[in-house]
């Protein structure tokens, strides 16, 4: 690419425009990610948590690497971004079965960061020469610079592919693919080639973390951390994404040992499906604990570990989150407010159906000091606890998974 170099005035403008850019608002890059993951194109990305939080670092790799171009070398073109970030996304998409469509993000992306260049534009100058002449050269530098990336991230899409025809990885999730989709293959052959028994009872998981500086080894050992969780020697793992494993294991795992173990690998998440038999059970486990990760996603939450069995409930509740936000303020009123401890006293003494004594020995406190909190709770709510504990008790669940209380 070449085209004639602005002014040092308009050069110089360019670089203050860099500076400020450098730093954007946060408002600004929660826009920006939420354009980009809002498209139709998006959605399978926007619902797994690994893919949108890739997602959310390409977002910020892309405009980190343009602006710091410009304030190294204003109004100069600007090289693909092919640094680890966007190349990390462009392997887990094409390992989810995702094609270059999902590269319509980064289109969506230059549209809003044009908009936010404008508006640094025009903080910057009134003069309507010199803000027609810095748009003209920054607005060509910002397309071309997206022409390139998604370019170059075509291309490593395209040889990742490649690479995920050839190899045992790429046999077993083939494998595993046919039996999620009901294909007609038979359960010995799949047993076969996967090493892995259909008809006995299975535990799904979803094994991922979103720390970009994460040992991706730790996703192993924790694998192998459930399988011996419920008694196995080794699970059946898949890599559904650089940062992401597909686990089965045979039996029903201690989610205690589990939990243990999770505390060796911080920066590890464990999303599990309920125990079922079969190859029925095989798929169902899966599905389930993928719609676990999902709502752990949906909700932000920073629980690192779930079981379908226990969020089944919110799952269903959150899976429209602008109406399950309204159910909440609506049934918790300022309760949604209070402190943990009134809102725990109440979710407790739920659970516990309405036992005080139970309830309190179940808090470690005193009776009536729950009794103190329940009584606050009460004015609190818009209608009294006992009108409606079912309501109280779903929503204080869902403030629980989203890590209110």
């Amino acid at each position: 690419m070449s085209w004639e170099l602005p002014s040092p005035r308009i050069r110089e403008l360019i670089r203050q425009g860099a500076e400020i850019a450098l730093n954007p608002p946060p408002e600004w890059l929660a826009e920006l990610d939420e354009a980009t993951l809002a498209s139709p194109a998006m959605v399978p990305i926007a619902g797994d948590p690994v893919l949108a939080a890739g997602t959310r670092r390409t977002n910020r790799s892309n405009l980190v690497f343009w602006a710091a171009a410009n304030l190294r070398a204003p109004g100069e073109p600007v090289r693909a971004n092919d640094s680890e970030a966007p190349l990390e996304v462009a392997r887990d998409l094409v390992r989810r079965g995702l094609d270059e469509s999902s590269l319509d993000a980064y289109r969506i992306g230059q549209g809003v960061a044009e908009r936010f260049w404008v508006q640094i534009a025009c903080s910057l100058t009134t003069d309507t020469g010199e803000l027609r002449a810095m748009l003209d050269v920054s607005l060509r530098s910002i397309a071309a610079f997206v022409d390139a990336t998604v370019a170059v991230i075509s291309e490593r899409m395209r040889a990742e592919r490649g690479e995920l025809t050839r190899g045992t990885h790429a046999e077993r999730r083939e494998i595993v693919a046919l039996v999620l989709d009901g294909a007609p293959i038979t359960r010995v052959r799949a047993e076969t080639r996967l090493g892995y028994a259909l008809e006995r009872t299975h535990t799904a998981a979803v094994v991922w973390t979103d720390d970009p500086d994460a040992d991706l080894r730790e996703l192993d050992r924790a694998a192998d951390a459930l399988a011996a969780a419920a008694g196995e020697t080794r699970p059946l793992s898949v890599l559904a994404s650089t940062a992401t494993r597909w686990v089965w294991a045979h039996g029903r795992p201690d989610v205690a040992q589990v939990r243990a173990a999770l505390e060796q690998l911080p920066s590890v998440r464990i999303a599990l499906g309920p125990a079922a038999a079969g190859v029925d059970g095989f798929r169902r486990s899966h599905f389930d604990a993928l719609t676990t990760q999902q709502m752990l996603a949906r909700l932000t939450s920073g629980h690192r570990l779930a079981a379908h069995d226990e969020v089944e409930l919110v799952a269903l509740v959150t899976s429209a989150p602008d109406r399950a936000d309204r159910f909440v303020k609506r049934v918790l009123g300022e309760l949604e407010g209070a402190p943990p401890e009134v809102t725990e006293a109440v979710r407790t003494f739920l659970a516990e159906q309405g036992n005080a004594s139970k309830a309190a020995a179940r808090l470690f406190t005193h009776r009536n000091t729950l009794l103190r909190r329940l009584n606050r709770a009460d004015r609190l709510l818009p209608r009294p606890l006992a009108e409606h504990p079912l309501e109280v008790g779903v929503a204080l669940e869902v403030l629980r998974w989203r890590g209110d209380v």
